[in-house]
């Protein structure tokens, strides 16, 4: 595969909604900023996770001026809070695992009324007045574990359930703060987070292979008569053109499907609903006009 040249966006597993644009990995100290003497408030909290946020969506508007203002505030901590998950388990320099088993810990105290940082603060009282569940956040922690110990997968059945991992939490998270709970429009939500996933993966194939994980199941490599070291030695051909155009056929069908979740929610909140499906078609569109050297 060529230089990578293909804009980056909202990932599922973030890697959430991958990748969310060029990496900028902010510590644990981060979260550190307000000093322990001085308790944060409920309103610094959300100005916190909101310049979190912008400062690191270069290439992705997570939150839109058309949002009902209400809203914001809940979207810029559920962001924050999937962003600075992913960076724990893609950048974070020693024990990932470590890193990731005391951040769930974290998340936890907060959520039984025992905050300290100023992300955990503020998703704490998004959590509860929301009514989010904790499985979805917890998922996504997961997802980032799994990535410590996982870096192929021999069929598409097992990367769409690492999906459910890595992307559909973010999605379910963003219902709940919508006011939405009810199985259909999870399940057209999940589509559309699963095709953002994978049309992260499917442009960021190279940059992927540097942190030694490929995301193209082995099946269908074999499929298409390619290979794991074809990848490594990115050597672009007719078979891996194949292969990936294989592939964006994929996720535009559940790009496709998830749309249907765009007319069965409120005219306020539409066109952000909207916008995750677009961002993702474009990466599409732009992996098919670089003729799909990924």
């Amino acid at each position: 595969m060529g230089p990578r040249a293909l804009p980056t966006s909202v990932r599922g597993k973030s890697h959430s909604p991958g990748q969310y644009g060029p990496s900028r990995m902010t510590t644990r100290n981060d979260l550190r900023r307000w000093p322990v003497e001085r308790p944060t408030t409920l309103q610094e909290a959300y100005a916190w996770c909101e310049r979190y946020a912008r400062r690191h969506d270069e290439n992705f508007t997570v939150v839109s001026s058309l949002l009902p203002k209400k809203l914001r505030r809940h979207f810029f901590a559920v962001y924050s809070f999937s962003r600075y998950t992913d960076d724990l388990g893609d950048e974070a320099e020693g024990d990932k695992l470590a890193l990731l088993d005391a951040w769930e810990q974290d998340l936890l105290e907060a959520t039984t009324g025992n905050p300290h940082r100023p992300l955990l603060i503020a998703l704490s009282k998004t959590i509860e007045q929301c009514e989010i569940p904790l499985d979805p956040f917890l998922r996504l922690i997961e997802a980032n574990r799994i990535d410590q110990r996982i870096s192929r997968f021999t069929t598409y059945s097992d990367l769409i359930k690492y999906c459910t991992y890595s992307a559909t939490p973010v999605g379910q998270m963003v219902l709940a703060v919508l006011g939405y709970r009810d199985e259909e429009r999870i399940a057209l939500s999940d589509q559309t987070c699963i095709g953002l996933q994978l049309a992260n993966f499917w442009q960021d194939v190279s940059v992927d292979v540097d942190k030694g994980r490929i995301y193209i199941p082995q099946e269908d490599l074999e499929r298409f008569g390619c290979d794991d070291q074809q990848i490594i030695d990115r050597r672009f051909n007719d078979r891996y053109r194949e292969l990936m155009q294989f592939q964006v056929t994929r996720a535009r069908a559940l790009f496709s499907e998830g749309k249907k979740l765009e007319a069965r929610v409120s005219r306020s909140v539409r066109t952000d609903i909207r916008l995750f499906r677009l961002g993702g078609e474009a990466i599409l569109n732009a992996i098919e006009a670089g003729g799909y050297d990924t």
